[in-house]
């Protein structure tokens, strides 16, 4: 047998070539976030020159600090408790003791190399640039992007649902996409029940809250987050960025996700991919 020959069909696939879309939002000092979570912050404690070796040789080096709910991340399930309860039932503020969750983390969220669908509302509604402003995407809306994109779900699948609202993030005013004022499209507690009711293993989309914000609410009521996290067991991921994706009219594809394994942590910043054959 020859050292390049494969009984993998993946491998075999990837050697066929594929497609990679980038899901995930760059991060950067002053993008767009949720104001409930601390900031990203960069910057270089060691520059070129500040030590340099025997040789000639130097080195810089990073420091970051930010919260695990900034930029493309997902939501483990002790993020979001309800009447002081967990989705495994747990008194919440008890599953925290140590300053961890050790049950529910983000370490506990595994690795997905899953079948994902994009839900393309606005283009299945007739507005492809994208919803209104406190736009509450429906069951009905969802059902419409299926039956017009021929994507039935199935269970297991990772949803990612397309608002047309991320294309906002890189406005100058990073006001505009959080919506604190004119109200932010997503899906709605109805919504996020009809997801669940699928069997979808985690839901996305392209807004900093997978929710519909309503003018001048904030994040006040979260009942998505309810939905999924405590009652459903549904990973929820935000900020995605489903612009190209839509553009290029791809629909269905293979999504891979991988958490940091932050021990106890509520959340983990993610660069999700979602990859399609070229055969």
């Amino acid at each position: 047998m020859s050292g390049t020959a494969t009984t993998d069909p993946l491998l075999q696939a990837v050697r066929d070539g594929v497609g990679i879309y980038d899901l995930g939002r760059p991060l950067t000092i002053g993008m767009p976030q949720s104001p409930n979570h601390p900031p990203f912050w960069h910057t270089l404690p060691r520059r070129h020159g500040d030590m340099v070796r025997a040789d000639g040789g130097s080195a810089a080096n990073d420091m970051i600090s930010m919260g695990t709910h900034v930029g493309t991340h997902i939501d483990a399930f002790a993020h979001v408790s309800h009447d002081g309860r967990l989705i495994d039932g747990s008194d919440a503020l008890a599953a925290s003791s140590g300053g961890r969750f050790a049950e529910l983390g983000a370490h506990t969220i595994a690795p997905m190399v899953r079948r994902g669908v994009l839900l393309d509302v606005p283009a299945a509604l007739g507005t492809p640039e994208g919803c209104e402003a406190g736009y509450e995407i429906t069951p009905d809306d969802l059902e419409k992007a299926v039956a017009s994109q021929g994507t039935p779900l199935a269970s297991g699948d990772v949803v990612l649902v397309r608002s047309g609202w991320g294309r906002l993030f890189g406005d100058p005013d990073r006001n505009v996409y959080i919506g604190r004022d004119s109200g932010v499209p997503g899906v709605g507690e109805a919504g996020a029940t009809w997801l669940a009711d699928q069997g979808v293993h985690a839901a996305g989309a392209d807004t900093i809250a997978f929710e519909c914000l309503k003018p001048g609410s904030g994040h006040s009521v979260l009942p998505a987050h309810r939905v999924l996290l405590v009652e459903r067991g549904v990973y929820i991921i935000e900020t995605l960025d489903l612009e190209g994706l839509a553009a290029a009219g791809v629909h269905e594809f293979t999504f891979v996700l991988a958490p940091l394994p932050i021990f106890g942590a509520t959340g983990s910043p993610v660069r999700p991919l979602a990859v399609v054959g070229r055969g």
